[in-house]
């Protein structure tokens, strides 16, 4: 067991099963697995599934998997951030119980990336992350930047006992589905997500005062001056993002 990657095996084949009825895997499917650890849901996702490509960082894991996995999985050694998603076979489905420590780049690192569907097992903290809305105490950067590229669902929670070794907190399973059509229009999408980094980084801080500091920008012609970030939608910091485009272009 090895506590720096993240090792938090699922034992309960039931939510293992759940997690495929989810994905709504189909005789056609390619399944992304991260993390398969002792292969619970690899297994479940093999029956159902054309192929499953299961990137495993643990050359000990990778070594038993081996012995137990059927033909149709393809299981890489590999650290799945330092991986070219693109030269992997093509895979259309996601499915894992992920390695808690990457989430939040996996998650960026995928959205860049061509499927259909992701069903994964997350913190629960860090799920309420994702969904959050407006006021909430989790809403954040995170919340922001992935609902501009996908929808999220909170589907159920999973009680940290269904894993060995016990983690501290309970997880939840999550479903992403990416967007065929972005929610707003942006004309500068860098500058949107670096703004969003920035007030997310000064969230007590009045808007006013973070464009003041951080882009040198004083104008009352701009939307939403006398807020806090956390107060603001998607859409109205994509709008604030579009006006402060303007004027940096003066």
């Amino acid at each position: 067991m090895k506590y720096k990657l993240g090792q938090n095996f699922l034992t309960d084949i039931n939510t293992a099963k759940r997690e495929v009825q989810y994905a709504e895997i189909k005789s056609d499917d390619i399944v992304l697995e991260v993390g398969p650890g002792k292969g619970i849901l690899t297994k479940i996702l093999a029956e159902k599934a054309k192929k499953v490509i299961a990137v495993e960082i643990d050359k000990k894991l990778v070594e038993d998997l081996r012995r137990i996995l059927p033909d149709n999985v393809e299981l890489l050694n590999e650290d799945i951030l330092k991986i070219d998603l693109n030269k992997l076979s093509k895979f259309n489905k996601i499915v894992t119980n992920l390695p808690y420590q990457i989430s939040s780049p996996f998650i960026f690192k995928i959205l860049e990336y061509n499927f259909e569907k992701a069903i994964l097992i997350l913190q629960k903290e860090f799920a309420e992350r994702l969904v959050a809305e407006p006021g909430d105490k989790a809403y954040s950067r995170l919340t922001v930047s992935v609902f501009y590229k996908a929808y999220c669902e909170m589907l159920e929670t999973v009680p940290k006992g269904r894993f060995n070794p016990v983690p501290k907190i309970d997880s939840a399973i999550i479903e992403i589905i990416p967007r065929k059509y972005k929610p707003f229009e942006l004309k500068d999408e860098e500058l949107f997500y670096d703004l969003v980094k920035k007030l997310f980084s000064h969230r007590r801080k009045k808007i006013k005062t973070i464009l003041k500091n951080k882009y040198r920008i004083e104008s009352k012609d701009l939307p939403y001056l006398d807020y806090r970030v956390e107060k603001l939608d998607p859409k109205q910091i994509g709008l604030l993002s579009n006006e402060l485009k303007k004027l940096l272009l003066l």
